[in-house]
C-alpha cells in the first residue's frame, strides 16, 4: 500500500521532489564545494578509516571486509578516487535537483552514503540513507516533475521495453 502511495500518488510525487531536491542540494554543494576548492584530498580520511576501523561492543573490527578494501584497493588508487568523490557528488546532486536519471542519481548517492558509513563517518548519512530509499523505492514517481517526465520515455522507448515490443 505505501509503495502503490509512492508510486502512483500526485501528493507523493511533491513530497518526493522536496526530499529530492533537499538532497540534491547537499549533495550538490558538498561536490561543488570540493570542486572549487581544488585540493580535495581523500587520502586522509581514508587513512583514518583504516587505522579506526567501526568495531562492535566486542571490540572486533566490524567490517574488514571494508576496510580491506580501502586499504587493498582505494588507497593506492587515491588519485581516481580524488577525483570521482567530488564529480560523483556533484553529479548526483545536479541529478536529483533536475530530477533527471533520478533512480540513478540516487542508487549512487546511496552507494556513497554507505561508503561513509562503512568507514564510520555517521554525520547526516543515516537520515540520507532513509530519505535516498524512500526515493529509490518510488523510482518514476520521483522526478517526475523534474526531466525525468521527457528522459525516461525517451530512453524506454530509444533502448529499452518499447523498442522490443516494437521488434517483435
Amino acid at each position: 500500500m505505501f509503495n502503490k502511495f509512492l508510486r502512483e500518488s500526485n501528493v507523493a510525487t511533491v513530497i518526493l521532489t522536496v526530499i529530492r531536491l533537499y538532497l540534491g542540494y547537499a549533495w550538490f554543494t558538498a561536490g561543488l564545494g570540493k570542486l572549487q576548492s581544488g585540493a580535495f584530498d581523500a587520502s586522509g580520511f581514508l587513512k583514518g578509516a583504516i587505522a579506526n576501523p567501526v568495531k562492535g561492543l566486542d571490540g572486533n573490527i566490524v567490517y574488514g571486509w571494508y576496510v580491506n578494501f580501502l586499504e587493498s584497493f582505494a588507497l593506492p588508487n587515491i588519485d581516481v578516487f580524488n577525483h570521482i568523490v567530488p564529480w560523483g557528488e556533484t553529479l548526483i546532486g545536479l541529478g536529483l535537483i533536475l530530477g533527471c536519471l533520478t533512480t540513478a542519481a540516487i542508487f549512487f548517492g546511496l552507494v556513497m552514503n554507505f561508503s561513509f558509513f562503512l568507514a564510520g563517518t555517521v554525520s547526516h548519512n543515516p537520515t540520507d540513507i532513509f530519505l535516498g530509499f524512500i526515493i529509490l523505492t518510488a523510482g518514476y514517481n520521483a522526478g517526475r516533475y523534474g526531466l525525468d517526465r521527457w528522459v525516461v520515455p525517451f530512453i524506454r522507448r530509444t533502448f529499452g521495453r518499447d523498442k522490443a515490443r516494437a521488434t517483435a
